[in-house]
């Protein structure tokens, strides 16, 4: 593994100019990052994660100025852009022509998801760089997303990390697509509905549609090996129980609690970790206590609906 020093950002921006992958940080999940002009390198990351080719990834930026370069910013997108960027906020905006950008990384849509990541590390990555990443989370497809660079080196031991320490927001961002007639939220995340329509002094429309334009999207996603059961009523000798706040249930092989206090953002931030933590042929399944639908709740339980799904 690379160490949090000078000499691993430089291994990291020679690995990404020659084509090759990295593992790197960011304020959400650790990414999958290549050069998103290159399409053989692009191609080295759904080979590696065996990710199906019409799931798209998502584009990481050093500013907004350098996103505008690739996609047509509307005044929804400088809005969200100058409250959230840099932070854990998507935006699917329509694609310019001729610029280079990976059809394979786009899955070949016309639309674009972007993002600038607000990790320091990541940030200095993108900045020495002349070209965007694509950085999907650096685990193989379908299973628990990375928050660590332990995690990474466990999934993909002959990759080059950048170990920037656990991810502090712990949950993929949250994904809006600002190409239709109103803003439509596509995947939850820690920037919430009520905030975004806040700043856009407008509601939010509805996500009606079965095509895969974004990441996150897939029914089964962020799973562990073994079944999840939500909102257990019991938990079995076998089982390990995944709990939030007080809470009554008792028995089980294990228990991790996301945050005894309640806490929503600690819950976030500790989610994928926890389940990394309890996946294994060990227990027969993981009950897991109900999680208030509300704030980021509404994003964890995404998650876990997913992580959920047979």
């Amino acid at each position: 593994m690379i160490k949090k020093t000078d000499t691993s950002l430089k291994n990291a921006l020679a690995a990404l100019n020659a084509g090759e992958l990295i593992g790197l940080p960011t304020e959400t999940v650790y990414g999958l990052g290549a050069n998103a002009l290159d399409d053989q390198a692009v191609a080295k990351i759904y080979a590696l994660k065996k990710r199906p080719h019409f799931n798209p990834l998502i584009a990481h930026f050093a500013s907004w100025e350098q996103a505008q370069h690739y996609v047509h910013f509307n005044p929804w997108a400088h809005e969200l852009a100058a409250a959230f960027w840099p932070g854990p906020l998507t935006l699917i905006l329509p694609q310019k022509e001729n610029v280079g950008f990976s059809k394979l990384a786009t899955a070949g849509l016309k639309t674009l998801a972007c993002r600038v990541p607000a990790h320091k590390h990541a940030q200095k990555i993108l900045e020495n760089i002349d070209f965007p990443l694509v950085a999907p989370s650096a685990n193989p497809s379908e299973s628990i997303s990375p928050t660590t660079a332990a995690h990474v080196q466990g999934a993909f031991p002959d990759l080059c990390v950048v170990d920037g320490g656990p991810c502090t927001v712990g949950l993929e961002s949250t994904i809006v697509d600002l190409t239709g007639e109103a803003p439509v939220v596509l995947r939850p995340g820690s920037v919430s509905t009520g905030e975004i329509e806040a700043v856009l002094g407008c509601a939010l429309g509805e996500h009606n549609g079965s095509k895969i334009i974004a990441p996150g999207q897939l029914k089964r996603h962020y799973a562990p090996r073994i079944p999840v059961i939500l909102k257990a009523q019991k938990v079995r000798d076998t089982e390990a129980l995944l709990s939030f706040g007080q809470h009554s249930l008792s028995g089980g092989m294990k228990e991790i609690n996301l945050s005894p206090t309640g806490d929503l953002q600690e819950a976030a931030a500790n989610l994928f970790a926890a389940l990394h933590d309890l996946d294994s042929l060990r227990y027969s399944a993981i009950a897991m206590t109900p999680i208030p639908n509300e704030g980021i709740g509404v994003a964890i339980n995404d998650r876990l609906k997913r992580a959920s799904s047979k």
